[in-house]
């Protein structure tokens, strides 16, 4: 079994700033592109950003500069910092991971619980 734990939500003024961490855990063999979702009531959930295990990176063009993804391999975490955030910015934030479980196993993609970030004065 996988697991996917995140922390570091919460409530923040515009202009501040959160760190959201996501630790894997379980089975696990390899650990391919990890990434950041977000969904806001009302809407689909979106990536918001997405790192390969060899440390390439995507952001979408609305936290471009603001945010960066970041990950540790050997505590198969990823991290997101999150800089001058906007109340457009407020959602749940969901972690997601390209996990093969055995050396010759497919990968399979797991996602966290999701963690509030709320954005206001």
């Amino acid at each position: 079994q996988v697991q996917l734990v995140e922390s570091g939500g919460g409530l923040v003024q515009p202009g501040g700033s959160l760190r959201l961490s996501c630790a894997a855990s379980g089975s696990i063999f390899n650990i391919n592109t990890m990434a950041w979702y977000r969904q806001a009531p009302g809407t689909q959930r979106a990536l918001v950003a997405a790192i390969t295990s060899g440390g390439s990176t995507n952001y979408a063009d609305s936290v471009k500069g603001r945010f960066t993804i970041s990950r540790d391999n050997a505590k198969n975490t990823v991290y997101l910092q999150m800089n001058s955030l906007k109340p457009e910015d407020t959602a749940v934030y969901y972690c997601n991971a390209a996990i093969v479980t055995r050396m010759t196993g497919p990968q399979f993609r797991y996602w966290g619980q999701g963690t509030q970030v709320t954005v206001s004065s």
